[in-house]
């Protein structure tokens, strides 16, 4: 979702990639669905480890953004070009419970949190703010609304 969204609302300014650490292999058809009734073209989306965006030859990468809750606990890989790195933990709509339209309302809500802190994302004045006020301002966006115990940055 993230990648999808961020490629939209960042018109062309942003290159965003999303991949995971136990990629399933393909994307979940909750999120296939939701992005396809929100006029995302889905196509070129597909499953895929961070190991992959690790190898030699792969885009380098200006920001490393983790959004699932379990990715907080998790040791990330070491991204070439040191980008800087936030958490935006949310939690994890494909470890729903429920009936469809509870499985459902889980990915809306993991789409809106995304589309919010995204959002909030492209709309900051990147050239004119120094690295530290940029990594405080992205550690920032991972505590607005929403945000979950397990969003706190690692130490």
């Amino acid at each position: 979702m993230a990648e999808a969204i961020l490629n939209k609302l960042g018109q062309g300014r942003f290159r965003a990639y999303s991949a995971g650490s136990q990629p399933k292999g393909r994307i979940n058809p909750h999120t296939i669905r939701l992005l396809r009734g929100l006029g995302y073209d889905t196509t070129q989306h597909r499953s895929k480890s961070w190991n992959e965006l690790t190898k030699p030859g792969s885009p380098q990468f200006d920001f490393v953004f983790t959004v699932c809750d379990n990715a907080a606990s998790e040791t990330c890989p070491v991204w070439p070009g040191q980008p800087m790195t936030a958490h935006w933990g949310i939690p994890d709509p494909a470890e729903a419970k429920g009936n469809p339209a509870e499985i459902a309302l889980a990915f809306k809500d993991a789409y809106r949190m995304l589309n919010q802190r995204i959002g909030i994302f492209v709309a900051l004045p990147l050239r004119s703010l120094d690295q530290l006020t940029l990594q405080n301002k992205l550690k920032e966006i991972g505590r607005t609304k929403g945000a979950t115990a397990k969003s706190a940055e690692p130490t």
